[in-house]
């Protein structure tokens, strides 16, 4: 074999290794890439349903407050929306799993008094407002 052959041949597996090379980091890229593309979107899934569930929370506690509706107003539903807040929680960031937390411990605090107590709703919907308010702040910062 003569020597220009040669060196075409050392050219080709050059370049066949280099094809590779950018082949494997473009896929790993893309995988990489799609891998944080799914986590944003689980976030921002449970973001939104962490905004339908405090809404409805927060309905809950009107209606039991000033419309006294027992129906509206039941503490089971309370209850049901304050620990779907919770799980829902776990799929978003430790800053709002702890928000969450937060609103469970205020929830458990003030719930029995939510038909005559002015300021258990207060405290109820102040902790609402805080979850939300970090779902907003993670909404935002998602790329």
């Amino acid at each position: 074999m003569d020597i220009q052959a040669e060196k075409q041949i050392k050219n080709y597996q050059v370049a066949v290794i280099a094809s590779l090379l950018f082949a494997l980091l473009g896929f790993s890229y893309n995988v990489w890439r799609m891998e944080i593309t799914e986590e944003n979107t689980n976030t921002r899934t449970a973001c939104f349903e962490l905004l339908l569930v405090l809404s409805e929370l927060e309905q809950l506690v009107y209606a039991a407050h000033y419309d006294k509706n027992t129906v509206e107003g039941s503490p089971r539903k309370g209850w049901v929306k304050v620990g779907l807040t919770v799980d829902l929680s776990v799929l978003t960031t430790t800053k709002l799993k702890h928000s969450a937390l937060q609103l469970k411990d205020v929830w458990s605090a003030h719930w029995e008094s939510i038909n005559n107590d002015e300021q258990s709703v207060k405290a109820i919907v102040i902790s609402i407002e805080r979850v939300r308010t970090e779902i907003k702040m993670l909404l935002q910062d998602l790329k």
